[in-house]
């Protein structure tokens, strides 16, 4: 707890004078967590490329060893802070190596080559983020039974009522948190677990799919923070019959996008279809791992081991949405990335198959 007992900060309304403070935004060595931290720069409006290279110890994070242990942060992407508000902003950053070589866990770096190899097809990404909360411990689902479970899945997918959703207060917050610092977010919806959730970032076009995503990541844990919450992106946070949690990616070109694009979605499944090891290898940090134990053929997902598509078929690999097969154009839905999937891998492994084919 942090003694004001849910009471704002009697501090955050102090003048700044002419400085703002920017809140540099990293992923570490784990591939899938976040972390952070502020300088106080000169108030005035900053692209990417104005804001100050900085570095952390690497060695905290998993990025680096103790005898060489600064890693560089690279700025990429600027969002207005809505924690902070005022003209304070969040920089999402890239790591890179003292000799400015992109650190491992650094997918942005080869996913910005190949989307920028690929700009003349406009690919389209809409990903949609599930996750769930959990108290302060992080080891009991938020607003289940201290002993037991809840009512078997059925009441709770969209539900409204607090016999069937638990946390709407911080999944309202995140959505007007996400929308005041501009990143596209495009909807929410309680999910089929309870105290379990969704919400859909996009349409993103190239590199900034991963960029929004991440972002809206980063202010859903720190907004947790004010309830007390730990937000969990396990892809199967809860043994049993219970759903898990994924990060289902939408995609589309421009030729997918226009009349007759149908033919061109059947096209890219096809190649998808021919490398579903290299997919899945990408679709979670743990190199398949995390997501074998949700990809079971049950739960609506598709088998880890089969690869399979269909129209409005939630049970597939890839679903084709029904309005789409009736349109004949349009997008479809890779349903295989886990929920704590890195963006930037999962869109980097589709341009590489379905615009670059690689």
């Amino acid at each position: 707890m942090d003694g004001l007992d849910g009471l704002s900060n009697p501090f955050l309304d102090l003048p700044q004078g002419d400085n703002i403070m920017a809140m540099y935004i990293w992923i570490d060595g784990t591939g899938q967590g976040m972390r952070c931290k502020t300088r106080t720069l000169p108030n005035k409006k900053y692209e990417p490329d104005q804001l100050p290279i900085w570095n952390f110890d690497g060695s905290s994070t998993g990025q680096a060893d103790g005898n060489n242990s600064d890693v560089y942060l690279k700025p990429v992407a600027v969002f207005r802070d809505p924690f902070r508000r005022g003209d304070n902003i969040l920089v999402l950053c890239e790591t890179y190596s003292y000799e400015m070589v992109p650190n491992s866990t650094n997918k942005r770096a080869v996913c910005v080559k190949n989307m920028e190899r690929c700009a003349d097809q406009h690919p389209w990404f809409g990903i949609e983020q599930e996750y769930t909360m959990f108290d302060y411990t992080g080891k009991h689902p938020y607003g289940w039974p201290k002993n037991g479970y809840p009512g078997p899945q059925g009441p709770y997918y969209c539900g409204a009522g607090s016999d069937k959703v638990k946390g709407r207060k911080i999944v309202e917050g995140h959505y007007r948190a996400c929308m005041y610092a501009g990143v596209k977010i495009a909807g929410s919806n309680a999910e089929v677990m309870p105290s379990q959730w969704e919400y859909q970032v996009g349409p993103c076009e190239g590199i900034s799919m991963g960029d929004h995503l991440w972002v809206s990541r980063w202010i859903l844990c720190r907004l947790a923070e004010e309830f007390n919450v730990v937000i969990s992106f396990d892809p199967k946070p809860i043994p049993g019959d219970w759903n898990g949690a994924g990060c289902h990616t939408n995609i589309s070109t421009e030729a997918m996008r226009q009349d007759g694009g149908y033919d061109k979605i059947i096209e890219a499944i096809k190649l998808m279809e021919k490398k579903p090891l290299e997919h899945i290898m990408e679709y979670d940090p743990t190199g398949g791992a995390d997501n074998r134990r949700r990809l079971t053929g049950q739960h609506e997902t598709a088998s880890i081991d089969e690869f399979s598509y269909g129209v409005a078929h939630r049970g597939a690999s890839i679903r084709i949405p029904r309005q789409v097969d009736n349109d004949k154009k349009g997008y479809f839905e890779d349903r295989r990335p886990s929920s704590n999937a890195d963006p930037y891998s999962v869109t980097n492994r589709i341009v590489m198959t379905i615009c670059l084919g690689e």
